[in-house]
């Protein structure tokens, strides 16, 4: 191919000067191309072979990863994945998982809270683990832990606002402060719900005792029905999301007027499904018995009884406030043991227990008697 302008034909135009221009630098480059085809190629391959930092061309600077998802928040109480040690290297992308570097889910928990004491009442603090023995359904049972006082408590007081409350009025007040100030410690917390026809959370839970002993002493001339029950659910429910031992003092004649839930059987189940210790200061009932009353008393023993609480019927007002203190001495005194039931056990039903102290014949043990076992959910894995 000539290569040559004069070959192309002259024109005053701009555009066609450069068509021109263009036609000869093609002519002119054209021997090279041959000569040139083989460093581009490797050029090409060179290129493609070297990873790509990142699309804005910056280099990732050294110890910056990327920014992970985020996920679940890991509960600050269960311990981390130790590290990897020298005779355990870690694995490698790619390899099976390590059976124990799987985070298991536990299962279901059945905490039994019990109190120890010998032929005078006197309490026993020192027995361990092994000395306890658990029957459920009247078959033995193994238990995996035990811990004492040092764990924490979660504690809604029901006080009696409603019309049917006995003339001991301020110093049941005073008795109750005085109890917040005996039981409560650092770690633990109190609420306060008002039993009337409209049974209500007055305090949510705090441990500011002045917070407690206020809302108490605010309390007004009690007037209206008695919702026990309903304050009983509602205690139970706001108690159920928190750890440690979940307790429910109830200071009230304990007659029942104007829940919603009426059925008592309901809240009993209701209560040791989310693991509640009852204890109940039965007051008002100074001037004799009723049948009204003594059914009020029966179903007061049943809720202390199966949950491992205990009650109190005080005849005067010196007994009123000792009441108080025994329950403060038993909370402080408690052991607490754990059993966890297979997952064929968790059937949707009540199962009774019974735990002794096997090494030793003189002590009496006060703990809950029926523990309920829900069905485990169908996503669940145990």
């Amino acid at each position: 191919m000539n290569c040559s302008r004069k070959h192309f034909p002259r024109s005053g135009a701009t555009a066609q000067r450069k068509t021109v221009d263009f036609a000869v630098f093609l002519c002119a480059v054209a021997p090279l191309r041959e000569k040139l085809l083989v460093p581009l190629l490797l050029l090409a391959f060179l290129l493609t072979a070297v990873p790509v930092s990142s699309q804005s061309g910056r280099r990732q600077e050294p110890g910056k990863g990327v920014k992970p998802r985020e996920g679940p928040i890991a509960d600050p109480n269960r311990p981390s994945n130790p590290p990897s040690s020298p005779n355990r290297p870690a694995k490698a992308a790619g390899d099976e998982i390590d059976p124990e570097d799987v985070v298991k889910i536990s299962s279901y928990l059945v905490p039994i809270p019990a109190s120890v004491v010998d032929r005078r009442g006197n309490a026993i603090i020192n027995l361990k683990l092994d000395e306890f023995e658990l029957h459920v359904d009247g078959e033995l049972r193994p238990l995996s832990d035990l811990t004492r006082s040092e764990s924490s408590v979660r504690l809604a007081m029901l006080f009696d606002n409603s019309g049917s409350l006995d003339p001991a009025r301020d110093f049941e007040k005073q008795a109750a402060i005085r109890f917040f100030r005996k039981v409560l410690r650092a770690k633990d917390e109190a609420a306060i719900y008002s039993i009337e026809t409209d049974s209500r959370l007055a305090q949510p839970l705090t441990n500011d005792i002045l917070r407690l002993e206020q809302t108490i002493a605010m309390f007004g001339k009690p007037e209206g029905g008695t919702s026990l029950f309903d304050a009983i659910i509602s205690a139970a429910t706001y108690l159920r999301p928190y750890q440690g031992r979940r307790v429910i003092v109830i200071v009230s004649d304990g007659i029942e007027t104007t829940s919603r839930h009426s059925d008592f059987d309901y809240v009993m189940q209701q209560v040791l499904a989310d693991d509640c210790q009852i204890y109940v200061v039965q007051t008002g009932l100074y001037e004799g018995a009723n049948l009204r009353a003594l059914a009020a008393e029966r179903r007061m023993e049943q809720l202390s009884g199966q949950t491992g609480g205990a009650v109190y019927l005080p005849k005067t007002t010196d007994q009123l406030d000792v009441a108080f203190d025994q329950i403060a001495a038993d909370l402080a005194q408690q052991y607490v043991l754990s059993y966890y039931p297979s997952a064929d056990q968790r059937d949707g039903q009540m199962h009774k227990i019974e735990l002794s102290v096997k090494t030793r014949n003189d002590v009496r043990v006060r703990s809950r008697k029926v523990y309920y076992a829900p069905k485990p959910a169908a996503s669940a894995n145990y």
